[in-house]
């Protein structure tokens, strides 16, 4: 990749960033309170930006989510502030440096696998499909959506149970099938919208440079 490459590339990572803190921060944008359980659009510019330039900087989008929800969760607090921060998590149990490191890995990791999984699902779809791009696309919309709500539900479940149950007034006992709740209705039609918009966009960024894939080819 030559020096002007890395600079477009640079620009454009640039830019997603901007509209994932854009998201991020503006009211009701990019995270649309549902209760005790916000609904995002924040995943998006991940997926798309994964898919138009690669996977270690789909990653690197994701992890800038994860900087938002971090953000987000310690300055607006709230009863399940702790699921995404550890500066409420340090305070739950004996001990602290534990709850916030999960804290930690359920606001990062699935947000930085957001970009892994849009981007390797949707060149597994692109090479199964012999180069056809618009299933593609809509593949790694869904992958990169799914992964984050799939991944972050269940994170909460297995590492902050009982804690989330108390605090969202749920018995512990049926937790899990709240989740699955969620997961249903609201990670589905996220993955559905994520799915359209990634299809709409990426034709359009391609006439602007080639896709990831192609500039590897």
């Amino acid at each position: 990749m030559n020096t002007t490459e890395k600079t477009k590339d640079f620009v454009l990572t640039a830019m997603f960033t901007a509209i994932i803190f854009v998201l991020a921060f503006v009211p009701y944008l990019g995270y649309i309170p549902l209760g005790v359980i916000n609904a995002t659009t924040i995943h998006i510019p991940v997926i798309i930006g994964a898919i138009y330039l690669g996977p270690k900087k789909g990653a690197f989008l994701g992890c800038m989510f994860g900087v938002t929800s971090l953000m987000n969760n310690t300055f607006k607090g709230g009863p399940t502030a702790f699921v995404f921060s550890p500066f409420y998590s340090a305070g739950m149990g004996d001990n602290a440096f534990l709850a916030s490191l999960k804290s930690l890995t359920i606001c990062f990791v699935p947000r930085i696998l957001i970009g892994v999984a849009a981007y390797y699902v949707f060149l597994l779809v692109y090479k199964l499909t012999k180069g056809k791009k618009a299933p593609a696309y809509l593949a790694g919309g869904l992958a990169g959506s799914l992964t984050n709500t799939i991944l972050v539900m269940n994170g909460i479940y297995f590492l902050f149970g009982e804690s989330y149950a108390a605090a969202t007034g749920k018995n512990y006992s049926t937790l899990y099938s709240a989740i699955m709740t969620i997961i249903g209705m609201n990670g589905v039609p996220e993955a559905i919208v994520a799915c359209l918009i990634t299809a709409a966009i990426c034709p359009i960024l391609r006439k602007l440079k080639p896709l990831y894939i192609e500039r590897k080819a």
